[in-house]
């Protein structure tokens, strides 16, 4: 399922035109995005966790040319599944 067909099935479970669906999902993506550069967590009970984990920086190769490389530390959006939906999955 891609974000378009995401938007459709949202207008034909609640009954909005897809204009409506449109904004509520680019606002919920656009809400949680904010949120993790923030630093915050996101906890949507039932359903999961979205994280900011920090990855260390380190020394690296280059494939192509062997040289090494330096590797800066970087932040990485995570995602926890919550218990219900682990469940969910496997009944």
């Amino acid at each position: 399922m891609n974000k378009n067909d995401l938007i459709q099935k949202l207008a034909e479970h609640t009954g909005l035109d897809k204009n409506t669906s449109a904004k509520a999902v680019d606002g919920v993506f656009d809400l949680i995005a904010a949120s993790l550069k923030a630093g915050d967590e996101v906890r949507l009970t039932g359903f999961g966790v979205f994280v900011v984990a920090t990855r260390a920086g380190g020394k690296g190769r280059n494939p192509q040319t062997g040289e090494e490389i330096t590797i800066k530390p970087s932040k990485q959006p995570r995602f926890r599944a919550g218990k219900q939906l682990k469940d969910s999955l496997n009944t």
